[in-house]
């Protein structure tokens, strides 16, 4: 048998073509012995660092084994373009392009490749990534070609019988590979007569063959074989065929879909020796290739950007000049105050891992550079002269960048913050994470909080014993972010930063649902099958589907269902799980190298969502491997809250004429404290859940350190601590400490260890533990590493015994830790953000219809939290205005009268243009009087005849006098609507106006044009005035259709309609009752032409669907329709126990006006005796009065002095329960009410 190795192997990464993944490939190729292979997936490099990475990991098993290392081969089969890769002219000719296999022979072919598939997608692309013969020469050392498939150049012209052209093809590899270029042989035969497969393919193969053979032997070129693998195992060949369907669209069944032979699985070397036992050497050629390739490592150390420093600090020619390699050596290899602290060998080890002492020169010019900014900002920020303990901390903070080598990281990321806030106007957070306990990032405005005075700690950062390199994520408010990463690809270089691009796989569930659709089983049938599978396994155990058939009942039985389709379903999904289904590229994540990144990494290109048609450069490798090539990564984060507290400054700048510095607002403001002491929360950062809400008005916090508490403690596993913490915070708890020094790190928490900070400070102070130390049992105890805990635990008890520490209570401190340390939170990310936490609610307390406008502005696409956010609203008292051309801004603002306007700029179909130039106008010559003088100053062009309707219909022309419905009427001439006799009137209006500016008699007469007079027209109705409406502005604004039926939904319903997307929840209640507005109808017949219906209801809670079919559909039709308030009185069931579906059975419907009428009998009014006086007694009555009903009206007065109830009846008046008079009861304190 011939040794054999595979070198044209596609991965999953082969996206919707390929099926295998790259440990199975590896693990099957190694079983069967062979001693390497390549992976070539199609125009990508994307499995590479995989690839490597997981040879590696194997090949460390191996050695221990004493067994030779597995090779593995870089490669990938690339599109060469049939002209030049710039050519986009003819699609039928440029789209695609013939095959090459293209094969990585050392580094320097690595880096060749990387050139040429980065260039092919960045040059190249036109419907795949396109490199050509041009590109092919400047890169080809060092690289060995095939000539791949029978899409490859060479065998499509043998089958095109020009064979000429075939020869010219082959002479030019020839010419530019020499003894590195091979040709192909692939066979795939169909022998089994039943299979669905292509049966065309073969005998192309078997053509091309004979012509490569005779052409191989004329020309002295060596053959190799290749199998084209694309799956693992043969019996992955139907999965990979369901795979080709969703690349493909096609149906399982479609007779004209695309199809492979089935054979192209990893074959075994003897199943290759026995498909090409006729040409061994073929098979032993491959094996040459391999020996020809080099192991290599493809990563690197931290290849940091050049960060241009200012020519008068000086240069680094300078720092050549007046340092020595010893004066380096030195200051390099000792600790900050100059002591010697490793051996001559550890210290020779640092300077070669720093890159010798021709970059170690650059890493020092950087860091004196560093330096001067970093003690520049800690005076202006501590003072001059500096305290001792900030010179001291600044001084041992700049030495560990230094002697690590990033002082060009933290030079680069304060450069770009700093012009994010200085140039750009961009708000920029004030840190997040571990970054935020540096002095020197404080100093440097990186940060804004002080870690001194906040016990933050750098080790929790950055310590010497950190393998990874520093992470800085950075926060921007949303509409700037995008600004910044313009401004750092102008400054690095476009080619020298990237984002760092994802994968998205095939989920558990989205592989029953992917291949449930090929294989045709009903869409209701697959959803109900993955609604059965919850977000996390019981016991711990990894969410796959083998696991989730193991745990879920209905998926065993689908496994094993007498559906052939649901069968295969579940099969075939199994081998699909975890295939990767798409690209994206990371949220944040962004690299900025000193070179261009396709010197390093490969990289391709990804559509911009937020600029339609313009590419972004982003890496091949993904996150969680870029790293380890040397790339450095940065983390650009948009923060919707950062864009909040811009917008509510701005629109208290405009409201009040206040300039709000947000960083220098008082940090023990009462009013603050009193919304969180309150609950009031609602629209804040970090502190606006339900429960949240709960313990801050439980805890009364009263400084700044109560709510970085809290926030540390409101997560699972911590909140178990909240109601010690609380009860400690007002005095119902002891505080204790386990050792008196203790209190002076866990006083701010009441005697509670929240932080991991603070285990670090104490292992310090109570066992003398060292920086790195104290950070190495923080990360054990963390992540849970017992064995790491468990060593460490004898040096903290031997060290508080040499303290003078009895031994018993470290144990239990050491006990409580190993408790509790696994939940403790970072104390630096928690300050960040209870700070901008703080701000909001600093905001919301002094100015809240400000910053509740600019809460609403970034949550305009949520309709759910506007409606939520506007209740809040009504809570605080603050008047919630629909659209109005003479106040509304672009977003929501507030008027003069402190009430919070809806904006222009979100009326839909309204237009930015439009908007602006309104405003513009307003803001340059006043308000405007009326209509008419509205259509004669603003320009017609930007402001057409949609905008106006827009405008009108949403209630933005209300204050005109006009009324919605007149302008959308005939205007009685036969010309079409008012509106439109508008435009008109304003377009005779602006045209007579130029006319005259450009006559010779000047321009000083008025214009007198007739004002057309509004039509006469029947009122609309309330519900169809708030349907047009909430078309518009994608809410119910001026009032709600249910607003009359408030006491109804409230008193007699138990279900809100979006309850019913999970009727399985509902199954417990023995009756539904529910109300709403219908707002959508569907109905049709089923394929067993049975009638339905599809009912969406909406309440104030949002929207849900009811299904009717058969019967119940034309029996309760007639209730349902679009626009009516409805009561449905219902059940939940299933036919039979096991059954997956949930019926929604209806017992009743009626229209609410008839509930409110027939089923309230009484109201019972309670009062407090001190709010009662004359006006209390007037606006009861007349609301009473006003709106005579049948329902009874009964007062319950409590006599507040005497703690005494007195009971009343209405003998005279009845009511019919207004809205008004409801609003009334819930908005006052000291009144309430209940029905019947």
């Amino acid at each position: 048998m011939q040794d054999f190795v595979h070198l044209h192997v596609h991965t999953y990464y082969s996206i919707l073509d390929g099926q295998s993944s790259i440990p199975k490939l590896v693990d099957k190729a190694i079983a069967n012995g062979m001693r390497g292979m390549a992976i070539t997936d199609h125009g990508d490099m994307f499995g590479i660092k995989e690839f490597y990475n997981y040879c590696n990991k194997v090949n460390g098993k191996l050695r221990d084994e004493g067994k030779p290392e597995f090779k593995p081969i870089f490669g990938c089969e690339m599109y060469v373009a049939r002209r030049k890769k710039s050519d986009r002219s003819d699609p039928k000719v440029d789209k695609s392009g013939y095959h090459l296999i293209v094969l990585a022979k050392n580094y320097h072919g690595y880096k060749n490749l990387i050139k040429l598939v980065s260039r092919a997608w960045v040059d190249g692309f036109y419907m795949r990534p396109r490199t050509d013969r041009e590109d092919l020469e400047k890169y080809h050392e060092d690289l060995i070609v095939c000539s791949a498939c029978i899409a490859g150049e060479v065998p499509s012209k043998i089958l095109k019988d020009d064979i000429a052209g075939a020869r010219e093809a082959i002479e030019w590899y020839q010419r530019v590979f020499g003894d590195d270029y091979y040709l192909e042989l692939q066979r795939h035969e169909v022998k089994d007569p039943h299979l669905r497969a292509n049966r065309e393919t073969f005998p192309l193969q078997q053509k091309a063959n004979r012509v490569l053979i005779e052409l191989a032997k004329e020309y002295g070129i060596k053959l190799v074989c290749t199998n084209d693998a694309h799956f693992v195992d043969q019996e992955n060949a139907e999965a990979h065929d369901h795979l080709l369907c969703l690349a493909t669209g096609k149906d399982l069944d479609d007779p004209n879909r695309m199809l492979y032979s089935k054979q192209e699985w990893f074959k075994t070397r003897e199943e290759m020796n026995e498909v090409f036992s006729d040409v061994p050497e073929a098979l032993s050629n491959t094996c040459e290739i391999l020996d020809k390739v080099e192991t290599y490592s493809i990563d690197h150390a931290p290849i940091m950007p050049f960060f241009p420093i200012p020519a008068e600090f000086g240069t680094e020619e300078d720092t050549r000049r007046k340092f020595t390699e010893q004066h380096l050596y030195e200051e390099f290899t000792r600790d900050e105050n100059g002591n010697e602290i490793m051996s001559k060998e550890e210290a020779d080890k640092k300077i070669k891992k720093l890159g010798g002492y021709d970059k170690i020169y650059r890493i020092k010019f950087e860091a004196d550079y560093l330096a001067k900014l970093a003690y520049d900002g800690a005076k202006k920020r501590y003072g001059d002269p500096l305290p001792e303990e900030v010179r001291e901390r600044v001084k041992f903070e700049l030495h560990i960048m230094k002697t690590m080598g990033f002082p060009g990281y933290f030079l680069i990321v304060q450069d770009f913050i700093n012009s994010a806030r200085d140039e750009l106007g961009v708000m920029v957070g004030p840190g997040r994470g571990s970054a935020a306990g540096s002095v020197v990032a404080y100093c440097l405005g990186i940060t804004k909080i002080d870690p001194i005075k906040y016990d933050l700690l750098f080790e929790r950062f950055l310590n010497p014993d950190r393998i990874s390199l520093p992470d800085i994520d950075t926060d921007f408010d949303d509409d700037g972010r995008g600004k910044v990463l313009e401004w750092v690809e102008d400054k690095y270089g476009h080619d020298k930063v990237a984002h760092i691009i994802t994968y998205g796989t095939m989920a558990t569930k989205n592989a029953i649902k992917d291949v449930g659709r090929v294989e045709k089983v009903p869409l209701a049938e697959v959803n109900a099958l993955c609604k059965q599978i919850p977000d996390k396994l019981p016991n711990g155990k990894k969410m796959n589907l083998v696991n989730a058939i193991e745990c879920i009942p209905a998926l065993k039985e689908a496994e094993a269902s007498s559906d052939i389709r649901m069968r295969n379903t579940m099969s075939y999904a199994k081998m699909l799980e975890g295939t990767v289904r798409g690209t994206g590229i990371h949220a944040c994540g962004t690299i900025i190298c000193r070179d261009a990144i396709s010197d390093w990494v490969p990289v391709s290109t990804a559509e911009d969502k937020a600029d339609p048609g313009h590419k972004l450069l982003c890496t091949q490798y993904d996150g969680h491997v870029i790293e380890e090539t040397g790339l450095i990564k940065m983390d650009f984060l948009g923060l919707k809250t950062l864009s909040i507290l811009k917008e509510a400054v701005e629109n208290i700048r405009l409201s009040t004429g206040h300039e709000i510095d947000l960083d220098t607002i008082p940090i023990d403001d009462e009013l603050t404290y009193q919304l969180y002491s309150d609950g009031r929360t609602v629209g804040t950062f970090q502190f606006e859940s339900a429960g949240m809400r709960k313990y801050l008005r439980e805890l009364h916090p009263t400084v700044f350190e109560d709510l970085i508490a809290m926030n540390a403690l409101y997560r699972p596993g911590p909140m178990d601590y909240i109601p010690s913490f609380i009860a400690r915070k007002n005095g119902r708890e002891e505080i204790k400490y386990d050792i008196p020094c203790m209190e002076k790190y866990l006083k701010d928490t009441y005697g509670i260890t929240v932080y991991q900070e603070q285990v670090m400070l104490l292992s310090r102070q109570l066992a003398n533990f060292t920086r790195g130390e104290s950070d190495a049992l923080r990360k054990a105890m963390g992540k849970k590493k017992k064995a790491i805990v468990d060593a460490m635990k004898p040096k903290f008890i031997d060290g508080g015994k040499a303290n003078g520490h009895d031994p018993k209570v470290l144990e239990k401190i050491w006990a409580d830790w190993e408790k509790f340390a696994s939940y403790a939170f970072n104390k630096s990310h928690a300050t960040c953000y209870s700070w901008v936490a703080y701000q909001t609610g600093y905001l919301k307390a002094h100015y809240p219809a400000e910053y509740m406008a600019a809460v609403m502005s970034r949550s305009l696409s949520n309709i759910t939290d506007i409606t939520k956010l506007m209740d809040e609203c009504k809570a605080m008292g603050i008047e919630c205005l629909g659209p109005d051309v003479n106040e509304s801004r672009i977003k929501f603002s507030v008027n003069s009268h402190g009430a919070i306007r809806f904006g222009l700029g979100a009326i839909k179909g309204m237009g930015d243009a439009a908007s602006q130039n309104i405003i513009a106008e307003r803001e340059k010559n006043g308000p405007f009087k009326d209509i008419y003088d509205l259509l004669q100053r603003v320009d017609l062009k930007a402001c057409n005849r949609k905008a106006f309707e827009c405008l009108a219909l949403s209630g933005g022309l209300d204050s005109f006098g006009i009324s919605r419905e007149q302008y959308v009427a005939p205007d009685g001439n036969g010309n079409g609507s008012y509106l439109d006799t508008l435009v008109r009137y304003g377009q005779l209006f602006q045209q007579e106006q130029y006319q005259m500016k450009n006559s010779l008699f000047g321009g000083e007469n008025e214009i007198e044009i007739a004002h057309p007079q509004p039509p006469q027209v029947e009122p609309w109705g309330l519900i169809e005035k708030l349907n047009r409406e909430r078309d518009l502005v994608g809410i119910y604004l001026s009032a709600h259709p249910l607003d009359d039926y408030r006491i109804v939904l409230e008193k007699f319903c138990n279900t809100h309609c979006p309850e019913l997307d999970d009727k399985e929840q509902l199954l417990d209640r023995a009756e539904l009752t529910l109300g709403g507005i219908v707002t959508n109808i569907k109905e049709g017949y089923t394929k067993t032409n049975k009638p339905y219906l599809i009912v969406t209801i909406e309440d104030y809670e949002g929207a849900g669907e009811i299904a009717l079919f058969g019967e119940d559909s034309g029996k309760w039709r007639g209730m349902f329709i679009m626009g009516s308030a409805v009561f449905v009185t219902a059940k939940c069931s299933k036919k039979y126990e096991s059954s997956k579906f949930v019926d929604f059975n209806i017992m009743d419907v009626q229209y609410l006006q008839t509930v409110l009428e027939k089923r309230i009998n009484r109201i019972t009014i309670r009062v407090n005796s001190n709010i009662i006086d004359d006006t209390w007694v007037n606006n009861i009555a007349t609301m009473i009065t006003d709106n005579p009903g049948r329902t009874e009206v009964y007062f319950q007065i409590h006599d507040v002095e005497r703690n005494e109830n007195i009971n009343l009846y209405s003998t005279t008046k009845r009511t019919s329960v207004p809205r008004e008079l409801i609003a009334f009861l819930d908005n006052v304190d000291g009144l309430s009410y209940e029905v019947n």
